[in-house]
């Protein structure tokens, strides 16, 4: 205990070493993890707002379907003659788009 306290009485101005190291951790936080998270977000609102009648799409279970109808909170897909109610959050982002790539708009010359 008496180490401790010596210790803690040698070290004086600390602050700004802590600070130095800290802030770069920080920011190396904010970039790695949260900020694609929070694009991923976005990428996932913008695809349920896009689904519409007739959309082919993947379940976060794996189920692909054909979208029949759409409501506020959820909707209502076919596969393979059956029909289920899911909600809009169960649709998978990366599974869908692989399903339905993006086209690429020709280039004019």
């Amino acid at each position: 205990m008496n180490l401790t306290l010596l210790q803690a009485a040698a070290t004086k101005g600390g602050g700004w070493e802590q600070m130095i190291f800290f802030v770069p951790m920080i920011a190396i936080f904010y970039f790695f993890m949260i900020r694609p998270q929070m694009k991923k977000q976005k990428d996932q609102k913008k695809l349920i707002e896009s689904i519409e009648k007739g959309s082919k799409i993947v379940t976060l279970g794996g189920i692909q379907a054909k979208v029949v109808e759409v409501h506020e909170a959820h909707l209502i897909i076919e596969s393979e003659g059956t029909r289920l109610r899911i909600n809009k959050s169960a649709v998978s982002l990366e599974a869908t788009q692989a399903l339905n790539p993006v086209k690429k708009e020709e280039t004019k010359k």
